[in-house]
């Protein structure tokens, strides 16, 4: 990780809090982004002497540009941009509002958008980059009733992260974009949740962030295109799948 400069989106707590720490750990540089400012400074303060930390709401896309510019004005360059903010939501299909689904999609959706739309010139100047987009399992398998506009908004996330793989490696084969689909995680995921929600951390089964951060590392490390955090995820989504209409 010596001398890679990475951004990550949603750093002052959760798996881009424990993503910062562990790359900064390791010699990377980091570019932590998130709303909070306090947090996200003394996640900074752990991450080495180079971390610099951006107050940003990245739904907004002049302060995702702002991010990218920051982070090339102190470092020069940009090698990885991690886009690991959202949002959950609480709320029954049948009872969901216009503000919840367009919310589902500006926390999940667009911010994540805005982040590839914004650096991707900086990455073809240079035909090097590599962006990593973080999901959901529920993205492939929505089989959680109260969180259907998140899977929905991951669904489309995921679909996003394939076309422009497909896209621009047909002209510039040395950037690639990759996808991470987390189960639940040892996070505030839960009570942060639009319309609140169970706290995730009290999930027996929650992985530790810790984890789901390693991860993350080795997917910059091998550039892998699609990783699950957990062993077995895979074969539950196939299962899930051909439990589906059949063909005629």
């Amino acid at each position: 990780m010596n001398d890679t400069v990475v951004v990550i989106t949603g750093a002052s707590s959760g798996i881009g809090a424990a993503l910062a720490e562990l790359l900064g750990s390791r010699g990377a540089s980091v570019v932590l982004a998130a709303r909070r400012s306090e947090p996200l400074r003394a996640v900074a303060a752990r991450c080495g002497t180079t971390a610099l930390a951006v107050t940003a709401d990245v739904t907004r896309r002049d302060d995702v540009r702002r991010l990218r510019d920051e982070a090339i004005a102190r470092f020069g360059r940009i090698d990885v941009w991690v886009n690991n903010a959202g949002q959950g939501i609480t709320r029954a299909p049948s009872a969901l509002t216009d503000e919840d689904v367009d919310q589902m999609v500006l926390q999940n959706v667009k911010s994540a958008l805005y982040g590839m739309q914004e650096v991707l010139p900086h990455f073809k100047e240079r035909n090097a980059g590599h962006v990593i987009n973080v999901s959901s399992m529920l993205g492939r398998n929505p089989y959680v009733v109260m969180r259907a506009a998140y899977s929905g908004a991951k669904h489309f996330l995921d679909a996003l992260t394939a076309n422009f793989r497909t896209e621009v490696e047909q002209t510039h084969p040395g950037i690639q974009f990759s996808l991470v689909s987390p189960g639940v995680v040892a996070t505030e995921f839960g009570i942060h949740a639009r319309h609140g929600g169970n706290d995730s951390r009290a999930f027996p089964d929650a992985q530790p962030v810790a984890e789901v951060a390693e991860v993350i590392a080795g997917v910059i490390a091998t550039r892998r295109p699609d990783v699950y955090t957990r062993r077995g995820s895979k074969e539950r989504i196939l299962a899930y799948y051909q439990s589906l209409a059949e063909d005629p």
